[in-house]
């Protein structure tokens, strides 16, 4: 009886552990978007005020997304060709509440674990 007991107590220790872990699902840290969707946001951005894709605030530190301004060929994630008109998407630059954080880099762009 005893060993039943025991056995019992060690699987709802294991199941509570196990709930208590932080579950990721591949999604950044305090970010709303997972990261494989979060890699896809590269090309033609345009900034808006109302109506956005995305509302993004731009950080100096611990950023989902880097981001690199080019000029031509925004082809790698957080590669980032800003324009006025026909965008792949719309991004609304926010203070508080954003969907991600990003941080304009010159190398290595793209999603931070």
């Amino acid at each position: 009886m005893n060993r039943r007991v025991a056995s019992g107590v060690g699987f709802l220790s294991a199941i509570t552990f196990a709930l208590l872990l932080p579950q990721t699902d591949g999604i950044a840290s305090n970010c709303k978007i997972p990261m494989k969707d979060l890699a896809k946001i590269r090309g033609k951005i345009q900034f808006v005020t109302s109506f956005p894709d995305y509302k993004v605030q731009v950080v100096d530190s611990f950023a989902d997304l880097h981001v690199q301004k080019v000029t031509s060929f925004p082809d790698g994630p957080g590669k980032w060709q800003i324009v006025d008109s026909f965008p792949d998407y719309k991004i609304q630059i926010v203070d508080s509440f954003p969907d991600f954080k990003i941080k304009y880099v010159t190398s290595f762009p793209g999603v931070q674990n």
